[in-house]
């Protein structure tokens, strides 16, 4: 009996030390995937930090009497190139950009895109700033972490961290716009985040914070990276975008197998319209809602950003031929792109 007993208490204790050996590993391993998310997000603010800046604007409200406000914006290039959302700097008469380090710099607007929601600014006097590099937003992947940089509320320099929730969406924004290629973010954002950088793990740029459905818990956006090269390069070379109009809104997804070889495409992903509007192009052409766009005068189409790159000035009032997924069964269609008309220009001619 005493053997039986005394074997009993060495193996109670043996369970014990086994228990707690584990709980240390536990504890260790979370700590260690601690340090690793931390380190992340540690690293993303020292690289990009510095390269957002404080967008601060000087205009006049409806009466006449001089209003301002705060955004956020990031540095692109090292002579001053800036870009933010064109909503932050609209009807603005002034313009002022502070660093990270507190440098006041005066700045003025080269060309904005309020389809897209987008603004190039330029710093004026300055030189070898430090800047932040645009990814490849179609690269993205769901539940990938993302870091949000900017100056919420006008509190400088403040990093939120989240995951990307939704990729490809459509956003029509309070003004009225449709907003295209659109990732969607929990990363907490709040007024004055608008123009700042989403930042991938790797500390590349892969959208631009656009804006916070109200009333919502969590659900923010940004307009992709690719999205933005687009219009950068368009803002740059002409101060403004022209590209064509064939009215659908659409999002990016997945062209599933058996689909791509029935119809012999390599296409992985495709644009599909969600919302057509009646007597647009699009509609006049044949195209429906849920067709999926694989390609445009024979070029492939592998999301919303590479149809905003091909719907450009050079298709505007010439027959555009469309291929498309409709059932499963490719078609085809010719669409005539009209030019996209700028929101105001709409309002006025609808006046």
């Amino acid at each position: 009996m005493l053997d039986i007993s005394t074997n009993a208490v060495f193996d109670a204790d043996e369970e014990n030390r086994i228990d707690n050996d584990n709980h240390a590993d536990n504890a260790a391993t979370d700590a260690a995937l601690l340090d690793a998310y931390s380190n992340a997000v540690i690293g993303v603010a020292d690289r990009v930090g510095p390269a957002v800046v404080r967008v601060e604007t000087r205009r006049k409200d409806k009466n006449g009497r001089p209003a301002g406000g705060v955004g956020s914006g990031v540095i692109i290039a090292p002579d001053g190139l800036v870009l933010t959302n064109s909503h932050v700097v609209d009807g603005a008469r002034e313009l002022r950009l502070t660093d990270a380090e507190g440098r006041v710099m005066e700045a003025r607007l080269l060309g904005e895109d309020p389809d897209t929601d987008l603004a190039l600014l330029r710093a004026d006097s300055v030189r070898n700033l430090p800047t932040a590099s645009l990814g490849d937003s179609k690269a993205l992947r769901r539940g990938q972490l993302v870091v949000a940089i900017g100056n919420p509320l006008g509190f400088e320099s403040t990093v939120t961290a989240g995951v990307i929730s939704a990729l490809g969406r459509s956003l029509r924004s309070q003004s009225g716009r449709l907003i295209e290629d659109v990732v969607q973010t929990d990363a907490a954002l709040n007024p004055g985040n608008s123009g700042g950088p989403l930042v991938t793990a790797h500390g590349d740029v892969i959208g631009i914070n656009t804006a916070i459905i109200m009333g919502a818990q969590g659900i923010c956006f940004a307009v992709a990276s690719n999205t933005a090269q687009i219009v950068l390069s368009e803002l740059i070379r002409h101060g403004r975008v022209r590209r064509g109009f064939i009215g659908i809104a659409g999002q990016t997804i997945a062209v599933p197998r058996r689909h791509a070889r029935a119809a012999e495409i390599d296409n992985a992903t495709g644009a599909m319209i969600t919302s057509l509007e009646q007597r647009a192009p699009a509609d006049a052409g044949g195209l429906m809602t849920l067709d999926v766009i694989v390609r445009v005068d024979g070029e492939k189409v592998t999301g919303v950003d590479d149809l905003i790159r091909l719907l450009n000035a050079d298709r505007i009032g010439r027959t555009v031929t469309f291929d498309v997924l409709r059932r499963g069964q490719l078609r085809r269609f010719d669409v005539l792109p009209t030019e996209r008309v700028a929101p105001a220009a709409r309002k006025a001619a609808a006046g």
